[in-house]
């Protein structure tokens, strides 16, 4: 159970790591913009990208 754990993790931290390798000034432009959003804004995001990874999870098995 812990290796698939650290292995998604590991995984998370290459794919988080692409657009800031690839693009750094689209990256600084993305945090930027979430500078500039509020607080319900930023927790929509995060709640989309939850969801959206359940639902990967969920059909992946």
């Amino acid at each position: 159970m812990w290796s698939v754990i650290i292995a998604a993790f590991g995984l998370m931290l290459i794919i988080e790591g692409v657009l800031p390798f690839v693009h750094p000034d689209g990256w600084r432009k993305v945090f930027l913009m979430a500078i500039q959003m509020n607080n319900n804004e930023i927790r929509f995001l995060g709640l989309t990208s939850m969801i959206l990874g359940l639902v990967i999870l969920f059909f992946s098995q």
